[in-house]
């Protein structure tokens, strides 16, 4: 039976910290004598309605680094639900390629070309989740708090948006403590909000969703930021300016933080609106980093939809 990896809900608890584990045994042995190259003879079509730099260049080298092939689809060229059916696509796609990836503007998408393919779907982006980027940012994390984890704090400052959500689902999953604060209206979705909190409820974590950033970063080891206007909402990013100005991380927000908090961001920036110039290219921040992990990420991810026997090989040996 395929699975898909469109949500973080669509791996159990166990089987996202066993993908985390996975990532960092294929970022220990990249370029090693022992390279991993269990896909040859596989390969993976990327789908891309939004333009990419580090899901198409992290994708890509995760699936040729694990011996497969990659075929990129521009928007413009299939143009999904226009000059061609979503399932008619998913149809077509299904009989050539081993799995799809799909940047895509709205969850309904890659949700129909998942339930129309009989090979793996992964959700590289959509409106309303972004679990990709959350497995790098929680990898990241664990990087960083050594025989800590999952015992840390984690503010997201900003907008609650499709980065928030998939952060809180994974977060209330592994039992991380995470305070999101956005101003009033731009909260994360209820249902988000919701699910994340029966997780975290099983998980022993705690979520909090405020109002107030220097309330939501106090104390916190790590402080998390992402771009006040997503993509396909370029015509609000005036108004958010001012709305959003107080959520600004910046050298004084950061003063409420631990003294040895970590700055992360999900990337492309907006240097000098969610986060300054000062704090981005500062000590604290591990954005580069972060951004180096989504190819590891995705890696595992990849590996455990199309050979899940490898993967556990490699997960057994990892935690041994």
């Amino acid at each position: 039976m395929k699975r898909d990896f469109i949500s973080i809900e669509d791996f159990t608890p166990a089987e996202l910290r066993e993908t985390l584990h996975l990532a960092a045994r294929l970022k220990k042995d990249r370029k090693s004598p022992r390279e991993i190259r269990p896909l040859v003879g596989r390969s993976m079509a990327m789908i891309f309605e939004k333009p990419s730099l580090r899901t198409r260049v992290t994708f890509e080298l995760a699936m040729v680094e694990l011996g497969g092939h990659v075929l990129e689809i521009q928007a413009n060229g299939v143009q999904l639900g226009e000059r061609e059916s979503v399932p008619d696509v998913a149809h077509n796609l299904e009989r050539w390629v081993d799995l799809v990836t799909a940047r895509v503007f709205r969850n309904e998408t890659v949700r129909m070309l998942s339930s129309n393919m009989k090979v793996p779907v992964i959700n590289a982006l959509c409106d309303m989740e972004h679990p990709c980027q959350a497995m790098a940012d929680i990898l990241t994390v664990m990087e960083l708090s050594p025989g800590a984890f999952p015992n840390v704090s984690l503010a997201y400052v900003g907008d609650g948006n499709n980065v928030c959500h998939s952060l809180m689902l994974i977060c209330g999953a592994l039992g991380v403590d995470l305070r999101v604060s956005t101003p009033e209206g731009y909260e994360p979705d209820g249902k988000f909000v919701k699910r994340s909190r029966e997780l975290a409820s099983d998980s022993g974590a705690a979520l909090e969703i405020l109002n107030d950033p220097v309330k939501a970063v106090e104390g916190a080891g790590f402080v998390y930021t992402d771009v006040w206007a997503s993509m396909g909402q370029e015509e609000e990013s005036e108004q958010r300016r001012g709305i959003f100005s107080g959520h600004q991380v910046n050298s004084e927000l950061l003063a409420h933080a631990a003294d040895d908090c970590y700055v992360l961001h999900c990337l492309p920036a907006h240097r000098g609106e969610e986060i300054t110039d000062e704090v981005i290219d500062g000590p604290q921040a591990r954005v580069f980093d972060q951004a180096e992990n989504r190819l590891h990420a995705q890696k595992a991810v990849i590996l455990s939809l199309l050979a899940p026997g490898t993967a556990r090989e490699l997960i057994v040996s990892e935690m041994a």
